[in-house]
């Protein structure tokens, strides 16, 4: 990098600094933590898109796609069960959640269960989510420091307290819409690296003769990942991911915060559209992308030299130092940040949401003065540990960024049980449910530990969901109680035929377009 570069970083975090200071002011709970639902479906789609494409997939995917040994385009399956997912978000759970006036989701389990029910699930979102955040630091600080050539602590400091400071100023504003300035950041810098990479490579003509075949395949409907057959099959991935995504969207603070801060329940419909559709041709794009690089690396012996090969993520940032003109250099590294401090602002923002409401305030009421001192010194307490939990991640991170992964299935499909329950069926109590969740949670503890790859680690997001309703299921008949609170009706359903036959066709159009690829080579 050069001074030029380092002008296109500075002047970027000074802008987001500014960005939380343009939203400053009182701010009660409402407007703090759901941006006084005044957001269009347009804002909340881009920054539900920029969370999930954090710098993580903008690096490891490619390189995934495009050297990891066994990886290729089959990364596509991941999308999959995205608009199906969105189908029965739309139609079923976020309506009723959207209706019940609430900032932390879990607030909506005391409700119906009780108050351990809340507690137990935000505590676990609270650990897994700060976990997760400082794993992604680390592992973009450590990338950061190749290319800007300056010391690991200085690029977790760069990351972690400009995103600090503009999300505790700002509130849900400065998330939201740092997240849409950040998200077409990002998808410029993904453009600017597959063009480059293909200029490098000789342009279309080239990939087409120099690209590893083997790499193009993206559906395979005869692995099931059962019995240690492979990964990536079309079922596991299509079912798993359905459950994965309905839990992920659906009863993670970190993304229903978003969609509770939707103007009216149409626009969290809207929203729930965008990403969809939008998700999947941006996942193409960048596996195209790392396609493209990745055939480079693999014909050109100075490139691939680059490269650790026990750390071929690098192969992104390699590119970026060696072979992108100064100014693009910075613009991307600012994409980078972008990513890393989306992820590390939504994390933020929905950590403190959960801790003011479940922990500090709970059931009591306060006055706007005493919520905003909570809620600003929640924010900085999560942004401080996630930064500091990042310094500590360097020893474990190789085996942690897979390892959340597979604690996010082992609890994805209990919780996401939970949450139908509590939303559409009476007859189970808390007693039953309790016993249901730790039942699904206990047997996808089992699966990974004691039947381990014999089974597709996505299978659990299913497995844990249908144990956990079943076995809830079962209780009730024996447990004479009650249920607490409302459930939905058919009445509070939110159908719109339009948009459910768009996702559908989108799902359609999703596996036919990864069908067509190795005939588009």
């Amino acid at each position: 990098m050069n001074g030029l570069d380092y002008v296109i970083v500075v002047v970027y975090s000074l802008g987001f600094i500014l960005l939380g200071y343009f939203f400053r002011g009182k701010k009660n709970k409402a407007e703090y933590f759901l941006g006084g639902k005044s957001f269009g479906w347009l804002p909340l789609g881009l920054s539900v898109m920029a969370t999930q494409l954090s710098a993580i997939s903008f690096i490891s995917a490619p390189a995934f796609v495009g050297l990891r040994p066994g990886g290729g385009m089959q990364w596509l399956s991941f999308e999959f069960g995205v608009p199906l997912a969105m189908i029965f978000l739309s139609v079923f759970l976020l309506p009723f959640l959207y209706r019940a006036g609430i900032v932390s989701i879990y607030e909506y389990l005391e409700r119906r269960f009780g108050r351990s029910t809340r507690l137990l699930i935000s505590i676990v979102f609270q650990v897994s989510r700060s976990f997760g955040t400082a794993v992604m630091v680390y592992a973009v600080s450590l990338i950061l420091m190749s290319i800007l050539d300056i010391p690991f602590w200085q690029t977790i400091l760069v990351i972690g307290v400009i995103t600090v400071i503009y999300s505790y100023q700002g509130g849900m504003k400065a998330v939201v819409y740092g997240d849409m300035i950040q998200m077409v950041i990002l998808f410029v810098g993904i453009i600017i690296c597959m063009v480059a990479g293909l200029n490098q490579l000789g342009g279309w003509s080239e990939l087409v003769a120099s690209v590893d075949a083997s790499r193009l395949d993206a559906v395979n409907f005869e692995v099931l990942g059962i019995g240690g057959d492979g990964e990536y099959g079309f079922f596991p991935m299509m079912i798993g991911g359905f459950f994965l995504y309905a839990s992920y969207y659906g009863t993670d603070q970190s993304q229903v915060q978003r969609l509770l801060s939707a103007k009216d329940l149409p626009t969290v419909q809207r929203t729930l559209l965008f990403n969809g559709l939008m998700r999947f041709p941006v996942t193409l794009t960048y596996c195209i992308m790392g396609l493209i690089i990745g055939t480079f690396a693999m014909s050109n012996s100075a490139f691939m030299g680059e490269i650790p090969t026990d750390r071929v993520d690098l192969m992104i940032p390699v590119f970026i130092r060696d072979y992108l003109p100064h100014g693009v250099i910075g613009l991307i590294i600012v994409a980078i940040l972008s990513a890393a401090m989306s992820s590390l602002s939504s994390a933020i923002n929905s950590l403190s949401a959960v801790t003011t409401e479940d922990i500090l305030v709970g059931n009591r009421e306060v006055d706007e003065a005493t919520y905003a001192r909570y809620s600003k010194g929640a924010s900085f307490f999560w942004g401080a540990a996630c930064i500091l939990l990042a310094f500590f991640a360097g020893d474990i991170a190789d085996t942690v960024i897979e390892a959340i992964n597979k604690i996010g299935s082992v609890f994805y499909g209990p919780i996401l049980a939970t949450f139908i329950v509590a939303v559409g069926i009476r007859s189970i109590g808390a007693r039953a449910m309790n016993v249901g969740l730790l039942s699904g949670v206990g047997v996808n503890i089992y699966l990974w530990l004691g039947v381990g790859d014999d089974l597709f680690w996505f299978w659990w997001n299913f497995i844990g969901a249908a144990v956990s309703l079943l076995v809830a299921l079962g209780v009730s008949r024996f447990a004479k109680e009650e249920a607490k609170g409302e459930v939905v009706t058919k009445g509070a359903w939110a159908v719109n035929r339009n948009q459910i036959a768009i996702l559908l066709i989108a799902f359609l159009l999703m596996v036919g377009i990864s069908l067509s690829i190795p005939y588009l080579f």
